[in-house]
């Protein structure tokens, strides 16, 4: 009976523990972790278990090494639970948000803005994806794999959030192209072989044959055996795939439409956020000079193939990007003749490859769609034409099993004409659109994948100065990164 005479402040830390415990049961939905309780009322109150058997050992080293190996389990513990359920840090690692977010932006992540999610593989090391450099070896345990749901959180995505997803083509991932979506891959290697082939392109789709089907079968095997070409073609759970931030632009049940660079939703123009930027032709009567692309915060990446040329008339051409603020401010400079934005289409001969990979040729950066977001509970008719858009979402993300035979469509072993989503998907893009593999390469983010909302940049560093030359971004430390 002793061992209940604790001090009064020991049952105070007692109830403050057994509350956060309590609450945090009820907030997971799981109420079997209760059975802990008692865990917590000895290691405050009873201490029937030793916790701290090894404060009493006599030998100083093993004392010490205990001592050690007890800080580094609670701290990895604590930031295991910090890291799934509160707060992460995320590097902004290409120019997809530039103007709004720049690489080298070191952000401060919420999850609880959307909800954080249970996760799909519990057993994983803290603050590693998926791969431990160096070893390159998986940071988890395959198995064993739970299902994953959302906690309540403080809001819901909105139109224009900047948000932080697990890459949604992840699921599978051909590791020597691991930037780019598999279909993709799959596509232009089929492309390839056929043409490698001498087999006619026009003459097959002249009689009639699914050329987007045959690319994708005979590019899966290329790729699958040329490892040395493509590596390894390998699959990760939801939250082991690798995370992107972009902007949210679509919402589930909206019908997107990309016209002249111009975002549509629901047949509406809409309007430009201030970091928007598209590639622009620049013409001047001088030469442009570094300190000009560092005020317009133009990467050296950008700046080094920015120089087209000279005109007949002798002016300098240029081409990079721009938004809308700093094209105004390049008008202004005198020897700025010309500043022209244009569609990618207009500037290279080779497209980036729109989702899905061979659906539209005629499909674009600049002109895609329209397109409509699946939206959870919503029934559409599935047909032969349409299916290539929904056949990631029925098949991959929300698991059914779905074949075409003699031009039938089956889900599941069952004749199918229309299709009820199971979950709610979102269409994000970069604010750099010229310069973003986004929603109209790989195609809809499904709501599982949502892993939180960017709050403020903490840390800055540009990659293109040293420790002495303006590194460090001071003026963007705690820079809102919500819009």
């Amino acid at each position: 009976m002793h061992r209940l005479n604790a001090p009064l402040v020991q049952w105070i830390k007692l109830v403050i523990a057994g509350s956060l415990y309590i609450l945090f049961a009820l907030w997971l939905g799981n109420l079997w972790i209760l059975i802990g309780l008692p865990l917590i009322f000895d290691l405050y109150i009873s201490k029937f278990i030793p916790w701290s058997w090894w404060k009493e050992c006599k030998n100083q080293k093993i004392r010490k090494i205990v001592e050690w190996v007890d800080a580094i389990v609670f701290a990895l513990v604590a930031v295991y639970f910090i890291n799934l359920f509160l707060f992460q840090n995320y590097k902004i690692p290409t120019g997809s948000l530039e103007k709004t977010l720049l690489i080298g932006d070191h952000l401060f992540v919420s999850k609880v803005a959307y909800g954080p999610r249970t996760p799909n593989t519990p057993f994983s090391f803290p603050l590693v994806q998926h791969t431990f450099p160096v070893i390159n070896t998986k940071s988890y345990l395959e198995n064993p794999q739970w299902e994953s749901r959302r906690l309540k959180g403080l809001g819901k995505v909105e139109r224009n959030d900047i948000v932080v997803f697990n890459f949604p083509a992840g699921d599978t991932v051909v590791l020597g192209k691991q930037a780019e979506d598999y279909e993709s891959v799959f596509f232009e290697a089929g492309l390839t072989q056929l043409k490698n082939k001498g087999i006619a392109i026009e003459k097959l789709k002249a009689e009639g044959v699914d050329l987007r089907k045959v690319c994708l079968q005979i590019g899966r095997n290329v790729v699958i055996e040329n490892k040395d070409v493509y590596g390894e073609l390998v699959y990760r759970p939801v939250d082991r795939r690798e995370n992107y931030v972009k902007r949210c632009v679509g919402l589930p049940g909206d019908r997107l439409q990309l016209i002249e660079r111009e975002l549509y939703i629901n047949g509406q123009k809409q309007n430009r956020p201030e970091g928007i930027q598209h590639y622009c032709k620049v013409t001047a009567s001088q030469s442009l000079s570094e300190d000009l692309f560092d005020r317009l915060d133009v990467t050296k990446e950008n700046a080094s193939y920015a120089f087209l040329g000279n005109d007949p008339e002798g002016n300098f051409v240029y081409l990079f990007p721009l938004n809308k603020v700093r094209q105004q401010q390049l008008k202004r400079i005198g020897y700025i003749l010309a500043v022209d934005e244009k569609n990618i289409s207009d500037l290279t001969e080779s497209e980036q490859t729109t989702f899905p990979a061979g659906y539209n040729p005629n499909w674009t950066v600049d002109n895609y769609g329209p397109i409509w977001i699946p939206k959870a509970g919503t029934s559409i008719k599935i047909t032969l034409e349409n299916l290539a858009l929904y056949e990631r979402i029925i098949r991959n993300y929300e698991g059914n099993k779905l074949e075409v035979k003699d031009k039938t469509i089956y889900i599941n072993g069952k004749e199918a004409k229309t299709y009820t989503f199971a979950m709610d998907y979102y269409w994000m893009m970069g604010d750099n659109r010229h310069n973003s593999a986004d929603s109209r390469v790989w195609g809809f983010v499904p709501e599982n994948h949502i892993v939180g909302q960017p709050l403020f940049v903490w840390l800055s560093l540009n990659q293109d100065k040293g420790w002495f030359s303006g590194k460090i971004r001071f003026n963007r430390f705690f820079k809102d990164a919500r819009n």
